[in-house]
C-alpha cells in the first residue's frame, strides 16, 4: 500500500495570536527542559508514549497495524487487542479513539488505546483524514465534516473486526477529537457510551479564539480564509495557516499552559513525524461556521468528560456538559493538579484517566 510520503515537517500548534511572538518581544532566555523524551525512531511500531508495545507477546497485549478505504482515501490505523485476546468470542467490547488536532495514532491516542486494552477492551485510533499516514490531498485539509467521518469510520471497522460485539461500542475523543466525538454520537446510536479527556470545542477556537481572545479579529480572518480558498481556485496555491517554528525562550512566554505544553510536547518530548498542527487555511471556512455545541442535546448516551483541574481549557468541557441536557447520566470528572496536556502523557494522571474510564465503559457497553 503506497501512502503519501511523510518528512519530517516543522511541527505547529493551535494557531492563535501566540503565534505572533517574537524572540525579540519576549525578551526570554529561559530554556524548556523536557522531563521526558520519547523516540519514535526506536519503537518498531513508531509508538513515543510510556511503556508502549515494542513486539507483539502471544497472551499480552497487542497492536495491529491495518489500513482500510473510507470515502476512497486509505486510512492508516492501529487496532489493540486484549490479553488472550480469543477470537473465538466474539464479544469483545470495543473503544473508538479520536486523537487530538494534529496528534497522530502513534502519540496520546495510541497511549489511551493500549491502556483500554489492558484493561479488557479492544480499542483502535487512526490518523485522521489528509493528516499523518492516511490519504488525502491537498495535505493538512482539516474539516469538522472529514474528522466525524473519520469516527464512523472507525467504528465501520472494528464492528466488523473478528472477535467484536458490534453492539458494545463505545467513544473516546481527546482534545479536539473529544469535540468531534460529541458531534458524531449526537447522531450515531452505535456509540452506547461517549467520553472526552480535555475536550477542545475546535469551532469555537478557531472563531473566537483561545479563551474568546481573538473576538475582535473573527471578519478578518475569515476574508484571510475566503481568499486563500480563493487563491486556491485560480492558480492551485494552497495557504497554510498555524505554521510556527519557535524557540524555547518563545515557547516558555506563549500566555496558555496549553500552548506551552502542547509545543513541548509534540516539539520536544513526543514528536512524530506524521504530527503537524498546519492545517489549509481554506479551512477556516468550514472550522468557524461548526461549534461542536450545535444539537449537542441530541446526545441521549451516557457521557463522561474529562478534564484537568488546572486546564485553561476547562471551560469547553464545563460548557458542553452543561448544554448536554438529553444525555441520559452525565459527568465532569477532575483529574487534581493536571493541565491539558498533562493528561495525554504524565503516568499518575493517565492513570487516574483510565481508572475512570474503564469502569464507564465497562458498565455502559
Amino acid at each position: 500500500m503506497t501512502h503519501d510520503t511523510i518528512s519530517h515537517p516543522r511541527r505547529e500548534f493551535l494557531g492563535a495570536s501566540a503565534l505572533a511572538i517574537s524572540a525579540a518581544t519576549l525578551g526570554v532566555t529561559a530554556m524548556i527542559q523536557p522531563a521526558h523524551a520519547a523516540d519514535y525512531r526506536k519503537n518498531p511500531f513508531t509508538l513515543v508514549y510510556d511503556d508502549a508495545i515494542t513486539a507483539n507477546v502471544p497472551g499480552k497485549v497487542n497492536i495491529h497495524p491495518v489500513t482500510y478505504k473510507l470515502n476512497d482515501l486509505n486510512i492508516v490505523a492501529n487496532v489493540y487487542t486484549p490479553a488472550n485476546f480469543d477470537l473465538k468470542k466474539k464479544n469483545y467490547p470495543a473503544v473508538v479513539i479520536a486523537h487530538p488536532n494534529g496528534d497522530v495514532k502513534e502519540q496520546a491516542a495510541g497511549l489511551y488505546a493500549q491502556r483500554l486494552a489492558e484493561q479488557g477492551f479492544v480499542a483502535i485510533t487512526a490518523d485522521a483524514a489528509y493528516q499523518g499516514g492516511s490519504g488525502g490531498l491537498p495535505r493538512s485539509v482539516v474539516k469538522p465534516a472529514n474528522r466525524i467521518e473519520d469516527i464512523l469510520g472507525m467504528a465501520d471497522f472494528i464492528s466488523r473486526y473478528e472477535g467484536v460485539d458490534a453492539e458494545r461500542l463505545g467513544l473516546l475523543g481527546i482534545c479536539g477529537g473529544g469535540g468531534y466525538s460529541l458531534a458524531a454520537a449526537k447522531t450515531d446510536k452505535r456509540f452506547k457510551s461517549v467520553a472526552t479527556l480535555s475536550m477542545f470545542n475546535t469551532g469555537r477556537v478557531r472563531r473566537n479564539g483561545y479563551v474568546d481572545s481573538q473576538l475582535d479579529t473573527v471578519q478578518q480572518r475569515l476574508k484571510q480564509a475566503s481568499d486563500a480558498r480563493a487563491q486556491q481556485a485560480i492558480d492551485g496555491t494552497v495557504l497554510y495557516s498555524g505554521n510556527a517554528d519557535l524557540t524555547d525562550a518563545q515557547i516558555a512566554a506563549l500566555p496558555y499552559d496549553l500552548y506551552r505544553e502542547g509545543y513541548e510536547y509534540y516539539w520536544r518530548t513526543h514528536a512524530h513525524p506524521g504530527s503537524t498542527f498546519k492545517y489549509t487555511t481554506s479551512s477556516l471556512l468550514d472550522l468557524m461556521r461548526w461549534d461542536a455545541m450545535d444539537q449537542i442535546e441530541l446526545i441521549e448516551q451516557p457521557l463522561l468528560m474529562i478534564a484537568g483541574s488546572k486546564a485553561d481549557s476547562l471551560y469547553m468541557s464545563e460548557d458542553a456538559l452543561a448544554k448536554a441536557t438529553g444525555a441520559k447520566n452525565k459527568e465532569l470528572f477532575l483529574i487534581d493538579g493536571a493541565t491539558h496536556i498533562e493528561t495525554y502523557w504524565v503516568p499518575k494522571y493517565v492513570e487516574a484517566a483510565v481508572a475512570k474510564l474503564a469502569p464507564f465503559y465497562g458498565k455502559y457497553l
